[in-house]
């Protein structure tokens, strides 16, 4: 269950961060409305509130959590760019993942 709780933790931190970035990017580059910065200022402000939620080292989630944004950012090239991932993509993100797995639920000591 600390798993699920873990990895889902980590979507919602990735989601909320991409989200915040992206924002702005539409602000810079595509000239849309400035006011598309307070909602990405929230985002980034829950993005680093989600970050702590973990219970392990600092250090360890901000590693970990790094697969699990590769994983979304390149759903994210799919969903909302519109540009289908190359299969080099998806090995990637899953190695990605793998990487995220090891560092947080390898058996450990302390």
């Amino acid at each position: 269950m600390l798993e699920l709780k873990t990895v889902s933790l980590f979507f919602a931190t990735a989601l909320a961060e991409i989200v915040g970035c992206y924002l702005p990017y539409l602000w810079l580059r595509e000239g849309k409305s400035i006011w598309l910065l307070v909602p990405a200022a929230l985002c980034l402000a829950a993005f680093a509130w989600l970050l702590s939620l973990h219970p392990q080292a600092a250090g360890r989630v901000y590693a970990a959590y790094g697969g699990v944004y590769i994983f979304m950012a390149i759903l994210w090239l799919w969903v909302v760019d519109g540009i289908r991932p190359t299969t080099w993509d998806f090995v990637g993100s899953g190695v990605a993942l793998v990487g995220m797995a090891i560092i947080m639920f390898a058996p450990r000591s302390a």
